[in-house]
């Protein structure tokens, strides 16, 4: 029965890509600030990614490579598509290619488009900026729970973020109110996703709460999600990625609150029978540590990922194939802004049957999705070469 089980560790990039200047992005990279962190100058360097060859990736300069050699493929993956978020990158591991950015508001959104929401919503906005997510609920919070006004902001992501206390919106109000944005954030205002961003608390003690939920484009072409559910195998979503893929090719999903339970999902997927793949997002390193700058967090983060990793590759079954890989980068030391990072991100792949040792830099994300299909032996319906 063959499985693969595709991990996302979201942000993990690996190094600058040539057009990262273009990007505002020259110099970032990752890994190379996460294994610099004080962190790791007294523990153990991520010893069983190291294993798997993280640290013999082209470009790779930081980290100790394996003395006895790797035990798994390793490579380099570039982004073809012309975007560094979320949306843009697991869209790409699936086989499809965004030629155009997602559109972005760092001006805040049109009359056009705030118009009709609130006319449709029956409530007023605040904000309409960039910010951060848990700042505005800290500036705005409060008089939005005193107007009922949703206080509605993005970030340098293709993204629409509504923010509202529950007590003051319910969580269905805030949902249906997320799916009024949806409907007319389409065409030229296409957002990647319009995320509900719930929170609770009182004024210097706001928290945001496990009810975050998001609407997503559907992806624009057929992707490997896709192919294999049509080809009657399963795909088990963990963690936000039925909502990155608007459900599309999915036929299980659960989602997670951060890390630790995303790898306690995957471990009893690993005890579960079923053919096709697990997809999963482990969201932690982006959301907690790379946007919000925190490098000894992210080391932290990295490291309990590693000490679980060796018990999942214990319980591994004959036909099972590991993937390990990222969606962008978001370097927590690059202090010129708190956004995603254009970069080259690792891949990892392990199990019975690979050949261990490199598969050079490839020229998109895409080889990921392709390698998948060729393992169920499906002809990828989208442009991209098996590494398998």
């Amino acid at each position: 029965m063959k499985r693969v089980f595709l991990i996302v560790l979201d942000s993990f990039g690996v190094g600058a890509m040539p057009d990262a200047e273009a990007f505002g992005d020259a110099g970032t990279n990752t890994l190379a600030a996460v294994v610099k962190s004080s962190f790791f100058s007294r523990t153990p360097c991520l010893p069983t990614l190291a294993k798997l060859g993280l640290f013999q990736i082209d470009g790779v300069r930081v980290g100790p490579e394996e003395a006895g050699g790797a035990i798994g493929a390793y490579a380099r993956m570039k982004e073809a598509s012309m975007g560094k978020d979320t949306t843009i990158g697991h869209w790409e591991i699936a086989g499809v290619r965004s030629r155009q950015p997602l559109p972005v508001y760092p001006d805040g959104f049109p009359e056009e488009v705030l118009k009709p929401f609130m006319e449709r919503t029956g409530r007023g906005i605040l904000c309409n900026a960039p910010y951060s997510g848990t700042a505005v609920i800290e500036d705005y919070g409060e008089e939005h729970m005193r107007t009922g006004k949703l206080i509605v902001y993005t970030s340098a992501d293709s993204v629409f973020q509504i923010a509202a206390h529950e007590d003051t919106v319910p969580l269905e109000e805030l949902y249906a109110d997320c799916r009024i944005a949806r409907e007319i954030l389409t065409g030229p205002h296409g957002v990647g996703r319009v995320i509900a961003r719930p929170f609770k608390g009182q004024k210097g003690s706001f928290v945001r709460t496990a009810g975050r939920h998001d609407f997503s484009l559907k992806p624009p072409g057929v992707t490997m999600l896709r192919q294999l559910k049509e080809a009657g195998r399963d795909v088990i979503a963990v963690g936000k990625i039925y909502d990155i893929f608007a459900g599309d090719g999915i036929t299980e999903h659960v989602y997670t609150g951060g890390n630790e339970e995303g790898m306690a999902r995957l471990s009893q997927y690993l005890k579960k029978d079923f053919e096709g793949l697990c997809f999963v997002n482990l969201v932690d390193f982006d959301m907690l540590y790379g946007h919000r700058r925190d490098v000894e967090g992210y080391a932290k983060a990295l490291y309990a990922f590693d000490e679980w990793l060796p018990g999942f590759l214990k319980e591994m079954k004959q036909e099972d194939l590991l993937m390990i890989t990222a969606d962008h980068g978001c370097d927590p030391s690059y202090a010129a802004t708190t956004d995603h990072t254009r970069e080259y991100t690792p891949f990892l792949m392990y199990g019975n049957g690979v050949k261990a040792g490199s598969l050079g830099t490839r020229s998109s994300f895409a080889d990921i999705g392709a390698s998948v299909l060729y393992y169920f032996g499906i002809k990828p319906a989208f442009t991209a070469e098996s590494m398998l």
